[in-house]
């Protein structure tokens, strides 16, 4: 995966990535295939950590910060490891006129792209899809050729 046109292929391929783990209901596969990725490049020396940001919307109300990478002209949040509270600047809040370019790229490509880079000998495995059981149409049928069991506790016997 040398070249920068390779690169600038799997920057849009983690924004893709990314962009469809905002709004999916299980998102943790695409946000750890996100973090492979980034770590791997940042390794080869593709991509750099720039600084810290806050969470514009912390959980539990406890500030903390995400790791800013920059991947080709994109730019990318990440998880921030426990050394680069020390060696990374810290940038204060995000600052959201700066926006990435509009890329498209199916989400099963980008998938099998970042993960034929992740781990070149093996191929991705589809996502298993959940059933979500449907409610019923039709009639609500009655419990009408039921034996009937008396009790004593109700008869007042």
């Amino acid at each position: 995966m040398e070249g920068n046109h390779n690169i600038r292929q799997l920057a849009i391929a983690i924004y893709t990535v990314n962009r469809h783990a905002k709004t999916a209901l299980d998102n943790r596969s695409l946000y750890s295939l996100k973090k492979m990725a980034l770590d791997k490049l940042i390794q080869m020396g593709h991509a750099e950590k720039i600084g810290l940001h806050f969470v514009d919307n912390p959980k539990f109300s406890k500030q903390h910060s995400t790791v800013l990478v920059r991947c080709s002209d994109f730019l990318f949040h990440s998880i921030p490891d426990r050394n680069d509270f020390t060696t990374l600047p810290h940038l204060g809040k995000q600052d959201h006129s700066i926006r990435n370019p509009h890329e498209r790229m199916n989400l099963k490509m980008a998938r099998e792209l970042l993960t034929n880079f992740i781990h070149p000998t093996t191929s991705i495995i589809p996502k298993q899809k959940r059933r979500i059981a449907a409610p019923r149409k039709g009639k609500v049928r009655s419990l009408q050729h039921t034996q009937r069991f008396s009790s004593s506790y109700l008869d007042g016997k």
